[in-house]
């Protein structure tokens, strides 16, 4: 019984919905564990200045993940392993694992050491804060997490290029089992470098599920001195993809340290948001992206540009179709999703206000974000890395000037901040100037989605035509769906106050569920291809017919 449950999970998954599919099911299980976490720190801390600083103590490790950890990251590593034999891939494994352990060590240990001081320059509210000791200590704990997850990221290019797709997905979920120790077990008995050294748990976890793959395929890493032609080979086209992450890491440090000067608690209520918002972002586009991403590189590298353009195509039109869907539930239901996940303990009805507003504003740029996932992953595959970081510094200038712009705005003509309030519903609220920012990161979400379909007819001409008919049908059916919840709403809050988490739960999930019913009826009223697609694609995810190539998008290549 353990050897088949074993057997399942490593099986490999051929087919690019079932792949989706079991991706999107297991990033369900990583989100919900996610949202267990933020319920856990909204109901320990509330949205204050404890929370500002955890989230706050994560932006200059993810810099340093994006600027070192992505030079030898999964996306520039799968198109050589998937085009090189066994000795090859050992041999770069090696010298990109070596190089990203000194490489990032190094550096990480120089940031620590000067941490006090950028630190309170970055955010110098800090500095008064009964727990700037703590914050630096945290900081310090999470500069480990770039190296960790830098080596996972190079383990991952040989889980994902043998189409173990159960343990890809399964890495956050460790990840985030991690964190919830951490907060549960140390917290109590370190404070905030508690939850550090959960992370650090988590992310070694993330790291060693990949190791009995490497270890099956002989390609377990070793320690050498880098060679500096090999890794240029890899940087020359890994460069772009790091600056590309880079901007958007620094995107979000920004609209940060704009956050923390609008107020105690706004960098928390955002972070939140953001985080909801990655909900449907990880179960549509990144699924779509990862499982499309193996198969789009291997057909770039055996020519088979026809394989290309309609595996592009076909997650395209998934991660548009279902983004639309999506987008207009969580905006009908924001309120009530945010009370489930997080109205609890020291989470104030203000804060669960405010962060609704801020999700509402949010997922008006899903469909655009799950599009540029998809887009830069079709540009690497075809070896067209600086598009991507062309996209990603367009939406940095859209959305640090736009977050700036409207600040500045508001304070000369306030009735800007007074329409945005009563837009929203959150006219007595305080600390709205937050929601200033937050149109500023969706406007940059926009802008960058828009960019991504114009310079993805370079790669892969008729892709951006092909997703008219998906988005017309899948905000059609969305809007009839999302209209229905809200009226099961109205109709539903008349019945019982919504004073409990088990009426609130009640509404949310009857409302849900007719939308969606709504929703999926007229899909199959419309004959709509991907909702087609899915009832198909969900009769084919079992182990019996992992090994199975389906549909014309795969590749032929019966080693990978």
């Amino acid at each position: 019984m353990v050897r088949r449950i074993l057997s399942s999970i490593t099986a490999p998954v051929r087919g690019l919905h079932q792949a989706a599919y079991v991706l999107a099911g297991l990033t369900l299980a990583s989100q919900a564990l996610a949202l267990l976490r933020d319920r856990l720190f909204a109901h320990s801390f509330g949205a204050g200045g404890v929370l500002d600083l955890y989230y706050a103590a994560f932006k200059v490790p993810d810099l340093v993940f994006a600027l070192v950890a992505s030079l030898v990251s999964a996306y520039v590593l799968i198109p050589r392993i998937a085009g090189g034999n066994k000795k090859e891939s050992q041999e770069l494994i090696s010298q990109t694992a070596s190089f990203l352990f000194i490489g990032a060590g190094v550096l990480c240990l120089i940031l620590a050491i000067l941490a006090p001081r950028f630190l309170f320059v970055l955010f110098p509210a800090a500095a008064a804060s009964p727990d700037a000791d703590s914050f630096v200590l945290l900081a310090r704990i999470l500069l480990i997490q770039p190296i960790l997850l830098g080596l996972s990221g190079i383990a991952t290019s040989v889980t994902q290029v043998r189409r173990r797709f159960f343990l890809f997905a399964l890495s956050p979920v460790l990840y985030n089992i991690g964190i919830i120790v951490g907060t549960i077990v140390l917290y109590p008995l370190y404070g905030l470098p508690g939850i550090g050294i959960g992370v650090l748990v988590g992310a070694v976890a993330h790291l060693l599920i990949h190791i009995p793959v490497l270890a099956h395929e002989k390609l377990l890493p070793r320690l050498v001195v880098p060679s500096p032609s090999i890794l240029w080979s890899v940087m020359r086209d890994s460069v772009p993809r790091s600056l590309a992450l880079s901007v958007g890491s620094i995107t979000a440090l920004l609209l940060t340290i704009l956050a923390a000067r609008t107020g105690e608690g706004s960098i928390a209520v955002l972070s939140l948001a953001l985080n909801l918002q990655a909900v449907p972002l990880s179960l549509i586009a990144a699924s779509y992206a990862t499982a499309a991403f193996p198969v789009l590189a291997e057909s770039m590298e055996e020519k088979k540009y026809e394989v290309f353009r309609a595996t592009l195509s076909a997650a395209a039109r998934h991660i548009v179709f279902w983004s639309a869907i999506l987008s207009v539930l969580v905006l009908v239901l924001r309120a009530h999703i945010v009370r489930i996940v997080l109205g609890s303990g020291a989470f104030d009805w203000d804060a669960t206000r405010l962060t609704a507003a801020i999700l509402a504003i949010l997922v008006i740029g899903l469909m655009a974000q799950g599009l540029v996932l998809l887009a830069s992953r079709a540009f690497y595959a075809a070896k067209k890395s600086w598009n991507p970081f062309g996209i990603q510094v367009a939406g940095l200038v859209v959305s640090v000037v736009s977050a700036v712009g409207l600040l500045a705005a508001a304070q000369t003509f306030p009735d800007i901040r007074y329409f945005v309030e009563a837009l929203l519903r959150v006219e007595d609220v305080p600390g709205t100037d937050i929601l200033l920012i937050a149109i500023g990161s969706m406007l940059g979400s926009v802008a960058t989605g828009v960019f991504a379909l114009v310079t993805l007819h370079s790669v892969a001409p008729g892709v951006a035509r092909s997703l008219l008919r998906p988005v017309f049908e899948g905000f059609a059916s969305a809007i009839l769906g999302g209209a229905a919840a809200y009226g099961v709403l109205s109709f539903v809050g008349t019945l019982a106050p919504a004073t409990t988490l088990l009426v609130v739960f009640t509404e949310a999930f009857v409302a849900g569920m007719v939308g969606l019913a709504v929703a999926g009826a007229v899909l199959a009223l419309l004959a709509n291809k991907e909702f087609k697609d899915l009832a198909d694609s969900l009769k084919r995810i079992r182990p019996s017919t992992a090994l199975k190539p389906s549909g014309p998008v795969l590749s032929e290549r019966a080693d990978t």
